[in-house]
């Protein structure tokens, strides 16, 4: 689980955090479901993206990743006037391990060409500081096991180790350690170790990433009729959903009709939800609505109960994603269905297998069902930038939904507004 991100330089964000990092003072560890709210153009958007950055960065690489999702370039999403864009994430194996932190800038080399200028992984307990990766400018030390790693006994060292600087790394008085020289700078270092047995906490924090899972869901794209194949997860636009239902149908055919059928009791007027295929190998998700004898198929479904039953799939599927973020969710759903839906997001990130979501909303009908620690608010300076605070940081909004007024109401009526 995230309990701390730190993003800086990337289009609005300029520097902003969430939750508590291990190197900061202050702040309280991110819930299990985060919502951002704030008026159009703060920033929201440019958040999930910048997580959705960050995978992709794994995935392709990071000039790749600069030109994916329609982001342009290198220039056209690091803030004006900055050269370098970072990322910090502080993240727990589980609620009883350290803090790892993993850091990652980038920049442009002398032929305006994005590249990795240092990368690390590192664990933080109480004021001691260990080190499993190491890199600057492409070369560095990565350790070896899955307790070694370099202690630091002062914490205040830490701003003053020449490794973060990309000085030479004496390797002869670091035990446990092997070189690393990686020959493509574009390549995430943990994309590299994180496929070797040797390095199993680098390995860990590359799948975590790996799994997660962002939805812009359209229900357009969702009417589509795919070929038939199964797929694990929803893409980002959903226009993969009827092959995720005939994944779940094959890779755990006993669950399957009971998901389904859990789930059509959660839609209004749905009582049984199956797929069928063409001729042409097609999939065809059916809908057998109350008072009709023939099913309906996507194409025919309202985008609410398309749009509810896909994030319903979503939540229940047996093998869950460690973070999900989603685009506000409340986009073509009946205001009352809202405050369920928040509570399903809530069942599910507690459920106890380490599964998060962080989502962006302007409907104060979702946050009624939220807490103050759970909400976040985004505002844009005159300069431009976003920032971020907690409403749970308000005394007066926390005494006010403990006296029993909804967090969504109290947004409504102006009390998140800086005052």
């Amino acid at each position: 689980m995230i309990t701390g991100i730190r993003i800086a330089n990337f289009k609005s964000l300029k520097d902003v955090v969430l939750g508590s990092l291990s190197w900061l003072e202050g702040g309280k560890p991110l819930t299990p479901v985060t919502a951002i709210i704030g008026k159009n153009g703060v920033g929201k958007s440019a958040l999930l993206d910048a997580l959705g950055f960050l995978a992709d960065c794994l995935k392709a690489g990071v000039e790749e990743a600069c030109d994916m999702q329609g982001r342009g370039s290198f220039n056209k999403i690091c803030s004006q006037g900055e050269r370098v864009i970072e990322f910090n994430i502080d993240y727990k194996e589980s609620s009883t391990s350290p803090n790892l932190n993993y850091y990652l800038s980038i920049m442009l080399d002398k032929y305006n060409r994005p590249y990795i200028s240092k990368e690390f992984l590192s664990e933080i307990n109480n004021n001691d500081l260990k080190f499993f990766l190491l890199l600057a400018e492409s070369t560095g030390v990565a350790w070896t096991g899955e307790y070694s790693g370099k202690l630091i006994e002062n914490f205040e060292e830490y701003d003053n180790l020449k490794w973060l600087k990309g000085y030479d790394i004496d390797q002869d008085n670091l035990p446990d350690t092997e070189p690393v020289h990686l020959t493509d700078p574009r390549k995430l270092g943990i994309a590299t170790l994180g496929s070797l047995q040797q390095h199993p906490r680098i390995a860990r924090f590359c799948r975590f990433i790996e799994g997660w899972r962002l939805s812009y869901f359209t229900p357009d794209a969702a009417r589509s009729l795919p070929v038939s194949g199964p797929q694990k997860y929803l893409n980002v636009h959903g226009d993969n959903l009827a092959n995720v239902v005939q994944y779940m149908e094959r890779e755990h055919r006993d669950r399957f009709q009971t998901i389904l059928d859990r789930i059509a009791q959660r839609i209004p007027g749905v009582e049984k939800i199956d797929t069928r295929t063409s001729e042409d190998g097609r999939v065809l998700l059916r809908f057998n609505n109350q008072g009709f004898q023939d099913p309906f198929y996507a194409g025919q479904i309202s985008d609410g109960t398309l749009k509810l039953f896909a994030y319903l799939l979503l939540l229940e599927n047996p093998t869950p994603p460690p973070l999900l973020c989603i685009e506000e969710p409340e986009n073509g759903l009946y205001h009352k269905l809202l405050e369920r839906l928040a509570g399903e997001f809530r069942d599910y990130a507690n459920r106890g297998h380490g599964s998060q979501i962080i989502m962006t909303t302007h409907q104060p009908y979702l946050v009624n069902a939220l807490q103050p620690e759970e909400v976040w608010i985004m505002e844009k300076g005159a300069d431009g930038f976003s920032t971020m605070r907690r409403a749970s940081a308000d005394p007066l909004v926390c005494s006010l939904v403990a006296e029993g007024l909804p967090l969504g109401n109290l947004w409504f009526s102006d009390y998140l507004d800086p005052r």
